[in-house]
């Protein structure tokens, strides 16, 4: 035993979501620049998005590769995409950050991949504007499956939950294009509230569809800032909204009260 009654595997289960979080962030990076063109994600060994020079496995070391290449590929001198950093700085994030609230050592790695796949979601969703139904149907199963082990007379609840958001996000894009004449929601963003509501049970259905519409409304206002002019008809990655807002209330919002 360690001190304050922590065993080593107690401590080490805090402390390897740190060590494992940059090489998932790694992950995600391909995930999120292969997954929404088709191309495959495991089997296909990682190359120079600029030249195609198949990279070696002292290339791939997450951070520490792309510092000391100076962020250029040692085949061709391309600049590396800044963006494969900032998911790997991304998902140590989520990990400090589960760290830093969560009390129970038992739930770190649910919170962690919990927030690694939703991570990945509104990268997605921010670059090409959808949502795979690859991750965002497995979320919902896995929302049940939590569910029925921690709290089995909940399932049924939570399902409804499940059902009524994703419904209840459908009925709203059906409204919209009935109004307006067009998409303003796609099917992607119903099915990760579906997930929300799998997670987090149905009173939380409403707080975070406020929430996401808050975080919806604060990222048009960066946009603008930044320069880029928007009108009614610009899309904005709204399932990136409701990422974000699932995540602030599963690890902050009593969303796990009922995982015991």
């Amino acid at each position: 035993m360690l001190g304050f009654g922590w065993s080593a595997a107690d401590l080490w289960l805090w402390l390897a979501p740190l060590v494992v979080a940059p090489f998932v962030g790694s992950f995600l990076g391909v995930l999120v620049t292969r997954l929404p063109r088709h191309r495959p994600v495991v089997v296909a060994r990682s190359a120079c998005e600029t030249c195609g020079t198949s990279l070696a496995a002292f290339e791939l070391i997450p951070l520490a590769s792309y510092l000391a290449q100076r962020g250029r590929c040692r085949h061709c001198g391309a600049l590396i995409a800044p963006f494969h950093v900032a998911i790997e700085l991304g998902a140590i994030a989520v990990a400090v950050w589960v760290l830093s609230a969560e009390t129970n050592p038992d739930r770190v790695w649910i919170d962690c991949v919990l927030g690694w796949i939703l991570l990945a979601l509104a990268c997605i969703d921010w670059r090409w504007m959808l949502l795979p139904d690859v991750l965002t149907l497995p979320l919902v199963a896995a929302g049940l499956v939590l569910t029925l082990l921690s709290q089995p007379d909940a399932v049924a609840l939570h399902a409804a939950a499940a059902a009524v958001g994703y419904i209840g996000l459908r009925g709203v894009a059906w409204l919209y294009r009935l109004a307006r004449g067009r998409d303003g929601m796609g099917g992607g963003d119903a099915k990760l509230f579906g997930a929300a509501g799998a997670w987090l049970g149905p009173a939380a259905l409403p707080p975070l569809l406020l929430l996401a519409a808050v975080l919806g409304i604060v990222m048009a206002g960066v946009l603008a800032v930044s320069g880029r002019r928007l009108s009614a008809t610009t899309a904005l990655p709204f399932g990136s909204c409701i990422a974000a807002a699932f995540w602030l209330l599963w690890l902050h919002g009593g969303g796990m009260a009922w995982l015991v």
